[in-house]
């Protein structure tokens, strides 16, 4: 997943391969994997997926040797339907989850119809972490706006911050405002950073607490 450039800096590969239907296919594979599997996390889209899996490197951990199925499960509407299939499919796997806090109606509905949380109780119970943004802004405050920056000009796209920077809608707001829009718009974007800036806050021990508390929920005790 990670490479060095010859100035040191972390280039990356393996993206996953995109298009209008990634999404399905990103989640059934992930799906195809369950049987077998010690612990299940439910992500929204590909680019918590990928997130989730540079953290774990990052940590050390193999979460294939360890038997956890990362999910993205196509939005928080589909969190209730895949936790059925994830219930049917290992009903005695740990299950744990990341949500975008816009998301939380969605997600606690889903874990109370199944029986995970009760009506009052904080979704981190079940394992359920939430961003209080989105990754993106988790990742930001994280590392700081500065060590994002220089995350992008290492990696080649320093040129283009600065244009979204200098759009007149951009240029009066906050550098970190200017930094979320930027890491979140496109697939290959999101996926790219997501993974690029795990790996830095990995590197320096400042890994967000919704993705540290994720990757301990489906620990082997």
């Amino acid at each position: 997943m990670r490479g060095d450039r010859p100035d040191g800096a972390a280039v990356e590969a393996d993206v996953p391969e995109l298009g209008p239907d990634a999404p399905q296919r990103a989640t059934a594979r992930a799906l195809d994997r369950l049987p077998g599997a010690a612990a299940v996390v439910l992500v929204e889209g590909i680019s918590d997926e990928q997130a989730v899996l540079a953290a774990a490197d990052g940590l050390g951990r193999d979460l294939v040797d360890e038997h956890v199925v990362v999910v993205p499960v196509g939005g928080a509407h589909a969190v209730d339907r895949t936790l059925g299939i994830v219930a049917a499919t290992v009903p005695d796997g740990r299950v744990a989850g990341l949500y975008d806090v816009a998301e939380e109606p969605v997600v606690r509905r889903a874990l109370i119809r199944r029986g995970l949380v009760g009506p009052l109780e904080d979704l981190s119970s079940a394992g359920f972490h939430v961003c209080r943004l989105d990754l993106e802004d988790e990742l930001i405050r994280a590392l700081g706006a500065r060590s994002v920056i220089d995350v992008v000009e290492r990696a080649g796209d320093g040129n283009a911050l600065r244009t979204l920077q200098d759009q007149q809608a951009w240029r009066d707001q906050p550098v970190e405002a200017q930094l979320r829009r930027f890491l979140g718009s496109g697939a290959s974007r999101k996926i790219r950073y997501g993974r690029l800036l795990v790996q830095e806050a990995a590197t320096r021990g400042v890994l967000p607490a919704p993705l540290a508390g994720v990757l301990d929920a489906v620990r082997d005790r």
